[in-house]
This record gives structure tokens, sequence and C-alpha cells, in this order.
């Protein structure tokens, strides 16, 4: 770049210094990632900013996903970039910003935490000696056996359960209603806490998991029995109800590679996903589950 593009990163920093009052720190990151964008102008001969054009700004992003950073880093780039020709064009001295419109590629999601099959069973393995104790094996067996979100859990109603059946139903994101498989360890342990349920709590509390003092028990609530069982069961990460749930659908596509049966089993809501779903009938579903669940009930136990 001319000595003049570099004053021009020179006024822009101190206007990022002085006028908006940004800190050293991030006016330095800035100065890092304009020098990025000034060193991508040189490989391409470029000596003044309003030699960017739109096409060169789009071949910005690419290069460096090419060299292998990441699509966050790319992205804060850029608005460094757009940051930049926001205030060249404020002082006249590009005419547009090329920028505009410029998205960095997309990362790839990163993998979900997961436990192993020994892992979840160590987790949901509670020595139950009082009623809270039965509650939580009951709560951590359902969530790991059906995929459970944990708002799922924590709204879920007697109604709802058909233990007979081995059934859940329950309702979603997007207000979708779905039936899933409970698998015989929780139906087993779902059964002794309600045995015990009837102590304390009012007739007319639909829920099935509550506090002691009768009232239904709270996302939170939840998220801090699991925590707490994870450390009690000699785990050595954190553990939250997500993470069953992503281990009930990891360890069921390891076992069936069935993935659209999985997918319909944790009720996506994204539409393009579950209309491919639409003509699974629930007796395959049951099927896929209780041939590949860690802890589905056996054949012919129903």
């Amino acid at each position: 770049m001319t000595p003049g593009a570099r004053q021009d990163v020179d006024a822009f920093l101190r206007h990022l210094a002085d006028e908006r009052r940004l800190s050293g720190h991030t006016v330095t990151a800035y100065r890092r990632d304009l020098d990025t964008l000034g060193d991508f102008a040189d490989d391409r001969g470029i000596g003044e900013w309003s030699g960017i054009d739109h096409r060169a700004a789009r071949a910005f992003p690419a290069r460096l996903h090419q060299r292998g950073q990441a699509g966050r880093s790319i992205q804060r780039v850029l608005s460094a970039a757009r940051s930049l020709y926001r205030y060249l064009l404020r002082e006249h001295r590009v005419q547009l910003n090329p920028f505009d419109g410029v998205r960095a590629p997309k990362s790839p999601r990163p993998l979900p935490a997961t436990l192993n099959a020994d892992e979840a069973g160590q987790l949901v393995a509670i020595e139950t000696r009082t009623d809270i104790d039965y509650r939580d094996r009951a709560l951590l067996e359902l969530v790991y056996s059906s995929g459970l979100r944990v708002s799922e859990t924590a709204a879920l109603n007697l109604a709802d359960l058909d233990l007979a059946e081995h059934v859940v139903t329950t309702t979603g994101k997007g207000d979708k209603t779905r039936r899933v498989p409970v698998g015989r360890f929780a139906a087993r342990a779902i059964r002794d806490w309600l045995s015990r349920r009837t102590a304390f709590v009012e007739a007319d509390q639909p829920a099935v998991f509550t506090t002691l003092t009768g009232r239904r028990l709270s996302v939170r609530a939840i998220q801090k029995r699991v925590d707490l069982h994870a450390r009690r069961q000699g785990l050595d990460r954190r553990v939250h109800p997500h993470m069953l749930r992503h281990s009930f659908a990891s360890h069921l596509l390891e076992s069936s590679g069935d993935l659209r049966a999985v997918q319909e089993l944790l009720g996506h809501a994204d539409i393009s996903t579950t209309q491919i779903y639409t003509h699974l009938d629930y007796q395959h579903l049951a099927d896929v589950y209780d041939k590949a669940h860690p802890r589905a009930r056996k054949k012919g136990s129903r």
C-alpha cells in the first residue's frame, strides 16, 4: 500500500481511539486485521483503498479461507474492513464500500459433547435412598432414554406418559408434538418415582417431576441436578441435560445408522429436515429405538 493508504489506516485508528473511545487492545486488533487486508492488496498490486472493488473484496475472505482461517476469524477481519471503509466514505476518501454484503464462509459446526455409553450408564446409576434420589434417577433415565430437551422434561405431565406402551408424548419447538419410546430402565425408574410422588404432591398437580413441596421442577433445577449427579457419580467434566440428549442421538445413530429415524425422534424443528421424515411411522421409529438404544427394553418385554 502507498504511504497515503497507510496514513488512512492511522487516521482511522485514531478515530477509533479518540472518537469512539475503544480500548487500546481493540485498536491493536483492528490494526492487525487491517494489516492482513493491506497484505492482500499488496499481493494484488493495489496501492490505494479505492482500488479494492467488489470482486477483490469477495476474493479476500476466500483467500483467508484457503489459508486455513476459521469462519469467525474471517468475519472479524471483514468487520474491520467494513468499518475502515465506512470511515473512508465519511472522509470522502473512497466512493463505495466494497465489503458491503461480503460474508465469511461458514465454519463447520463443532460436534456436540456427548457421554459414551459407559459414562451415561454411570451417570444414571444413582443409588436410590431418598425420594429425591428416586426422582432424579427417573429424570436422568428418561432424558437419556428418550432424548428429551430439558424444557420438554420440565413441562412433562402425567397425562403424557404411557408406561404400559413405553411411550411419552411431548411438545417441542414450534409446538410440534411427537411420541418417543421410553426404555425399560427409564420406565421402571419412573414407576418407582411415581409410587413415592403421591405422598407429598397434591392430586391436581399434573407435573411428572416436582419438588418435595409439590411444585413443578424448573429447567434450572433440572440442570443443577444433572450437574450435581455427574460430580457425585465421578464423571470428570461438566454435564448438562442437552449432553444427555446429544448422547441419546449419538448412540442411536452409531448403532442403527438410521439418521432419519434419529432426527424424527429428536423432533428437529427445521422444516426442510422434518419434511424428509414425514413418511416414517411410529412403529418404524420404535423398532429402530428397540434395536439400537443402549438402555432400550428387550424384545417381547411389552
